[in-house]
């Protein structure tokens, strides 16, 4: 038996049934809904890892389903099933996400097949999401120790490593993880709106409100709410978080009763929230409230192995979607990513495959293909520093922040070189480029500049 769980989605109800038959024979758990329109209520309330949809669907299409689910959640796997085949539809389909594309007939053999090979894509994905480097092995040591309860967790790190991908995998392995996970960048949206998504409003509330809308607090209920960049929330929003986390309950923008919510909350920022307690700008009570268990997700330079196994996973993957056939990376290619500071982390990795398999002729990724800046760091073209920089800072942070003392160690090195950028970044092992976006990060300028 297996724990993978399948939605059938078909407007032929004959196929319905012969499709589930397949699939529960063989294990995995199953539901069905005979339009796209049944099946999105039906994801709403019910976690499924695989959708097998027919292309053409009365009422809403197979494409704008798959487009509706990869924009709810694209951790779940989406099929395609047609009779009627065409290269605009494989080509629309695989732009917008599908795993697998498939043409009728199909029979038990070939539906078996493919839905074990998506399986495996999927958790091939995971492993090179998590990684086997010790800093990933410690993060989801704690993952998995927090995941079964219901306590409020933050995530802490870098843009770029993976915040959502850690929340979704809490809600994956929590009790919850039959209700759909729901996700909010709260710095992507002005204070009316972000207050609109997450309370709800009542009708005539203000002057677009036309109906009753439920906000994800509402939605959420028994399931997984993720605050992204929490960070970036006013006061007077951060005020309405609270009271959701103190009092399990909110009113709707415009109500006057309190509806209760048993919602779990994650939230994540890249912001040194102590600092920014200090500053006036985050509540110190809100801080103490989301802080009950921290995770901190480790930039990409301290994941060791993990680039290698995420470099190849992104250049499978890009692969995949362009429909070519790029099975290795050159040894060359290798190293340069291995030496690289990566500071946009595992999105900026991700891009920079994607980029090499379009930019290649080959079934190989060779440095050529790579960023500039990556290309700078391959063994042939530039000499390694005697002490790279992070090893050069790890002997001497007893205390405080990563962020504190990397700043500090660029200032010393800045002004050692009498503020010559291309002087400092030599002295630090860094690229031109890296240190630039280092002055830009941490506002550093020269003096009476």
């Amino acid at each position: 038996m297996t724990s993978a769980s399948i939605l059938v989605v078909d407007d032929e109800q004959r196929q319905r049934e012969i499709y589930n038959d397949i699939l529960q024979d063989e294990g995995y758990a199953t539901g069905t809904a005979p339009s796209g329109e049944v099946a999105v209520d039906l994801l709403s309330r019910r976690r499924f890892d695989l959708v097998i949809t027919d292309l053409n669907l009365t009422g809403m299409t197979g494409i704008e389903l798959l487009s509706e689910i990869v924009g709810e959640d694209p951790t779940v796997a989406v099929i395609l099933i047609t009779g009627y085949p065409s290269i605009q539809s494989a080509v629309e389909a695989t732009r917008r996400g599908v795993y697998q594309y498939l043409e009728k007939p199909v029979d038990r053999d070939e539906l078996l097949r493919v839905v074990a090979e998506v399986f495996d894509r999927l958790a091939t994905l995971k492993r090179a999401i998590l990684g086997d480097s010790p800093a990933t092995k410690a993060m989801m040591r704690m993952v998995l120790k927090v995941a079964p309860t219901a306590h409020t967790v933050l995530i802490l790190g870098e843009s770029g490593t993976g915040k959502e991908l850690v929340a979704r995998e809490i809600h994956r392995n929590s009790p919850r993880a039959e209700r759909p996970f729901l996700a909010i960048n709260c710095a992507a949206l002005t204070e009316t709106l972000l207050e609109s998504e997450l309370f709800g409003h009542e009708k005539g509330a203000f002057t677009d409100a036309h109906q009753q809308k439920k906000g994800l607090f509402e939605r959420a209920h028994q399931s997984t709410l993720f605050l992204d960049e929490i960070g970036d929330t006013s006061l007077g929003m951060q005020a309405k978080i609270l009271r959701v986390l103190q009092e399990r309950e909110f009113m709707r923008v415009g109500g006057t009763e309190a509806i209760k919510t048993d919602v779990r909350i994650i939230a994540a920022t890249n912001k040194n929230l102590e600092q920014i307690v200090k500053d006036g700008k985050f509540r110190e009570d809100l801080y103490y409230r989301l802080n009950v268990i921290p995770i901190v997700c480790p930039p990409l330079r301290e994941r060791g192995d993990d680039i290698d196994t995420l470099a190849y996973h992104f250049m499978r993957k890009a692969a995949f979607v362009d429909g070519r056939r790029v099975e290795k990376i050159s040894a060359e290619a290798l190293q340069a990513i291995r030496n690289y500071y990566w500071p946009g982390n595992i999105r900026q990795l991700e891009w920079a495959m994607e980029r090499a398999v379009v930019l290649g002729e080959a079934d190989c990724v060779e440095l050529g293909d790579l960023p500039p800046e990556v290309v700078q760091h391959a063994p042939a073209l530039t000499a390694a520093p005697a002490q790279p920089f992070e090893e050069a800072l790890r002997p001497i942070i007893p205390e405080g922040t990563w962020e504190e003392h990397e700043k500090a160690k660029i200032l010393e090195a800045l002004q050692r070189s009498n503020w010559n950028i291309t002087r400092a970044a030599q002295m630090l092992g860094m690229t031109f480029r890296t240190l630039q976006y280092r002055l830009e990060k941490f506002a550093i300028k020269r003096p009476n500049a």
